[in-house]
């Protein structure tokens, strides 16, 4: 996220959703740091860039968010030490990078006219409702992350004048005719492959498992059956319903809101009808139409020869909706269909059936069966309706009003009891055991924002209470760990079945890629495909040209295809694989096909674009490798400790 809006949101890490994201810079190498100091004094300083500092708080709260995030995509493994290390260097360069493209924009003059930040303040999608800008919607958004709108605003235009310079710098690249061929070659390209697949399920009853394989099993893989790092956890809740039911509504106030807002009740006409859909064979074709008419007033005449509506409705309606319900389409209103079937519609009276009206779904001929009169109900008849409504608008207002008591009262200090505050601010509170990284708990779930902000370090060794952290916008939480557990191994009773499973796939799997291993070396000693397949007891079809991502061949399959050397003198190549879901491959590659342009116009189109992004991402990247060799950056390597 813009990098003012991080530091000032602190705690209010969950209304991310204010910021338009942080700028995307994917580099694979990013060489040189330019002059490096390191500084081995504690400081509140995380890195320097040319004299412009990043706090060590706003670093740490990044790597802290991040940590979690990757936790979970790691389903509760724990980072290792040089991962973790080589991840917060790598954040430390995010920021660097981002600064100095910062920096450089300011130098080279870049501007955003207050035109445009007015556009992109106003385009923001939290300050929208119903898809238009409202500003009261901005104003509490902004409010709620403490922020006004005028530092969101420096905040917008610094963000338009980076973009200017990246973008200048991204579309001076270009790809030569010569750059683009051998693209189209290479991504295009086409081999003919023949392959089999050699399930797991054939070699497992071979595999024989005792006590002592499954403790073998279990002491070398140990990691595999950890308990999940969690924590107790006492919480409160401010929920905008919770609030919502304790404001107290008096009928003259209830009655004030009514007239007030009476519009909103109001029931407009409906009618009930019936109708007969002829459909138009080629709707531009003034013959097609005239048939069809034709058939309408004949269908019409037989109506008027006292047929029943609802049988020749079955009989000739294209209606899928109502035909085989005699044509019946109940209580609408008139905004329920298209502009000629409402007109016509909502100006006969109840009985009356209509001559042809032409629509665009055809011509139809209609019976009007009754009239519901637009309505304007009392109070007393939307009493409930009023009644929740009015609390929902009085709560949305008490709701942010509470929520900033709260946090003041937390800024305080002056409280660490959870049950004080809950009394207090009429929260709903309780307790969670073994609230894990990986899966949070009931009953507040597992939103990766509150995940993040339980296991921080703050909230893991403070004792204090954390939060407000966001689960949603009508309800926020606060909370206090009482009890951390690390990560645990199992008993071995417990995971049985699971090393089990897991002995079984890997040895069979192991014995499928050996019988897979020996077949290659009977292909490349002059055996048919259809032999060695047929001895392995499994099938194969026919060879056939494949590309580079065709969906019909496994993607393991697949990519072994494309990473073969090309076959030499009609000879095929031959490859076996073990596969990650368990079981082995066999593989033939007999020839090569070079893409060209045109195989596929729109691949084609995506292929350019994937290729001019690349490029322009290392266009990017260069140059702010050279920004940073030319620059002077200080780096806290405690800053994380």
């Amino acid at each position: 996220m813009l990098q003012s809006i991080a530091d000032t949101l602190k705690t209010h890490r969950w209304l991310a959703f204010l910021v338009l994201g942080v700028l995307a810079l994917l580099f694979a190498v990013w060489g040189a740091y330019g002059v490096v100091t390191l500084n081995f004094n504690s400081s509140s300083y995380g890195l320097k860039v040319n004299g412009e500092e990043v706090s060590a708080q706003t670093l740490n709260n990044a790597w802290q968010q991040s940590q979690a995030q990757l936790t979970q995509q790691l389903h509760g493994a724990q980072l290792s030490a040089v991962q973790k290390t080589t991840l917060q260097r790598q954040l430390m360069d995010q920021y660097v990078r981002q600064t100095l493209l910062r920096q450089r924009a300011q130098q080279q003059g870049f501007r955003a006219s207050d035109a445009d930040v007015a556009a992109a303040y106003r385009s923001e999608p939290a300050f929208q409702v119903d898809g238009k800008f409202d500003p009261r919607a901005a104003r509490a958004a902004l409010a709620q992350a403490g922020m006004t709108p005028q530092a969101y605003e420096a905040d917008r235009r610094q963000a338009l004048q980076t973009a200017q310079l990246s973008e200048g710098i991204e579309i001076s690249d270009f790809l030569t005719p010569t750059e683009m061929s051998r693209i189209y070659a290479l991504e295009n390209e086409q081999r003919q492959v023949r392959f089999a697949l050699l399930p797991a399920s054939h070699y497992a009853d071979a595999v024989k498992i005792d006590d002592a394989s499954i403790a073998a099993w279990y002491h070398s893989h140990q990691s595999d059956y950890m308990s999940p790092e969690s924590v107790d956890l006492q919480y409160a809740q401010l929920r905008l319903d919770h609030v919502a039911s304790q404001v107290k509504v008096t009928p003259e106030q209830l009655q004030a809101y009514y007239q007030k807002n009476k519009s909103h009740y109001s029931q407009p006409e409906k009618r009930h009808a019936h109708h007969i859909l002829i459909p138009i064979a080629a709707p531009k074709d003034a013959k097609a139409d005239a048939a069809a008419l034709d058939k309408a007033r004949q269908v019409l005449a037989q109506l008027k020869a006292g047929k029943n509506f609802g049988a020749l409705a079955r009989k000739y309606s294209s209606d899928p909706g109502s035909a085989a319900h005699g044509g019946d389409l109940g209580w609408a209103e008139r905004d329920a269909y298209v502009p000629a079937f409402a007109n016509a519609l909502f100006s006969m009276k109840v009985g009356q059936v209509s001559q042809p009206v032409k629509t665009q779904f055809g011509y139809h001929i209609i019976r009007l069966d009754g009239i519901e009169p637009a309505h304007v109900p009392s109070l007393d008849e939307v009493h409930a309706q009023v009644l929740a409504q009015y609390r929902r608008d009085q709560a949305a207002s008490l709701f942010g009003d509470r929520q900033d008591q709260l946090q003041q009262a937390l800024d305080s200090g002056t409280t660490n009891d959870v049950a004080a505050l809950v009394k207090q601010f009429g929260l709903s509170g309780g307790e969670i055991k073994d609230f894990t990284r990986t899966s949070g708990g009931a009953p507040l779930g597992s939103k990766p924002e509150l995940i993040t902000a339980v296991f921080s370090d703050d909230a893991l060794t403070g004792g204090r209470i954390e939060g407000p952290v966001a689960l949603a916008d009508d309800r926020i939480v606060i909370f206090k760990v009482l009890a951390h557990h690390l990560p645990a191994p199992q008993p071995i009773a417990s995971v049985h079945d699971e090393i089990v499973a897991a002995i079984t796939e890997s040895e069979s799997t192991a014995a499928a890629k050996a019988a897979a291993d020996a077949a290659v070396k009977r292909l490349q000693g002059g055996a048919s495909f259809d032999a060695v397949a047929k001895s392995l007891d499994v099938s194969a079809a026919p060879a056939a040209y494949i590309g580079r991502s065709d969906p019909q061949v496994p993607v393991q399959v697949r990519d072994a295809a494309f990473t073969a050397p090309q076959p030499v003198g009609g000879k095929p190549v031959y490859r076996d694989l073990a596969l990650d879901d368990g079981g082995a491959a066999l593989l033939a590659v007999s020839a090569v096909k070079p893409g060209t342009l045109g195989t596929n116009s729109k691949n084609d189109e995506q292929l350019v674009d994937q290729y001019m992004q690349r490029d322009r991402d290392g266009e990017l990247a260069a140059y702010l490798q050279e920004m940073a060799r030319r620059s002077h950056i200080v780096r806290n390597p405690s800053v994380f400790q």
